[in-house]
């Protein structure tokens, strides 16, 4: 809890000398592979976002969780395979991971099955590369656009930028297709670069090991 509560007013003093004006950005606490006792501190110090990576882990963690503490958001960020939307619909408020068309029609339809509508991201390959997942940022405008027709709550774009590369290069891109394609918001940043993400106007930053610590 003190190390979300240290990023947090990191966050405030870099964004106060920010000229672009960034709002603060929501954490997302990502506790893939910790326990609920881990987790718990946060919850009743009122924190509402966390995020896993695993549909299963999700399900065995968060499912009464959930339900005692209903303010609670649950962000699914790993890559998602089609037999395992209609958990992820029943279970998370936000999808960051939605990366091609198949999906996207399979989320549609499961949705409309649970007359529930969660808040997607999809993911850009801003790298342009082979071994990530993404949609090509040259297509996004396009995919975009068949993601509206499917009546998909998109409200941001996401990206994994490349590492051993300046990621600001990155950081800012994204910002300026977001900007483009006019939605409210963006997940970039992670424990390492999350100030850089944060004076790029992400508005959600998905941070692991910088809260919890070493990953079991």
């Amino acid at each position: 809890m003190n190390s979300l509560i240290a990023i947090q007013e990191e966050l405030q003093l870099k964004l106060l000398d920010n000229k672009k004006k960034c709002k603060l950005p929501e954490i997302i606490a990502v506790s893939k592979t910790f326990k609920i006792n881990d987790i718990l501190p946060l919850i009743n110090h009122g924190h509402l976002h966390f995020g896993e990576n695993k549909v299963q882990e999700a399900i065995e963690k968060w499912t009464d969780i959930k339900t005692d503490f209903k303010n609670l958001k649950l962000h699914m960020l790993g890559k998602l395979q089609t037999n395992k939307v209609k958990y992820v619909v029943s279970l998370f408020d936000y999808l960051h991971s939605l990366d091609n068309l198949k999906l996207a029609k399979k989320i549609a339809e499961e949705q409309e099955k649970q007359n529930k509508n969660i808040k997607i991201f999809i993911q850009v390959n801003i790298g342009n590369e082979e071994q990530k997942s993404g949609i090509n940022k040259k297509n996004i405008f396009d995919f975009y656009s068949q993601c509206e027709k499917l009546n998909l709550n998109i409200v941001g774009i996401m990206c994994i930028p490349p590492q051993n590369e300046d990621i600001r290069n990155y950081f800012s891109e994204m910002s300026i297709i977001n900007d483009k394609l006019k939605l409210p918001d963006l997940s970039m940043g992670m424990s390492g670069d999350y100030l850089d993400a944060a004076q790029n106007s992400s508005t959600f930053l998905r941070i692991g090991s910088k809260i919890f610590g070493k990953r079991y």
